[in-house]
């Protein structure tokens, strides 16, 4: 799997890994997050690694199936975005900025704030 979306999984598991079965969020947090195994996951557990396999499967297609529909994880991301963004026109103030110019972009902070909340 490509480490790209290993990060994706372990993400949407911290974000709806409540919503799962109990087995499934273990297999799912010993798999991407405590990097065990298909074969030290099953020998834990006392099932077969195709067994390990089969409900990683589904619980990695229940992860997408609730990022899908409530899109928790992208509107995150984007509000990280937003935020890098404002903190960067922030950053662009200097000294040699008249106190219009500062009003205007702390305004336009505070309207791109307002919208975040």
């Amino acid at each position: 799997m490509e480490p790209e979306n290993s990060i994706r999984l372990s993400i949407l598991l911290e974000i709806y890994g409540a919503l799962l079965t109990k087995k499934q969020y273990n297999l799912l947090n010993d798999y991407y997050n405590n990097d065990l195994s298909l074969a030290e996951i099953a020998e834990n557990e006392n099932i077969t690694r195709q067994a390990v396999r089969d409900n990683l499967k589904k619980g990695e297609r229940r992860l997408f199936d609730y990022e899908e529909k409530l899109q928790i994880m992208r509107k995150n991301r984007m509000q990280e975005e937003q935020i890098a963004m404002i903190l960067s026109e922030i950053n662009n103030l200097t000294e040699n900025s008249t106190d219009t110019e500062i009003a205007n972009v702390l305004e336009d902070v505070k309207n791109k704030l307002n919208c975040l909340v």
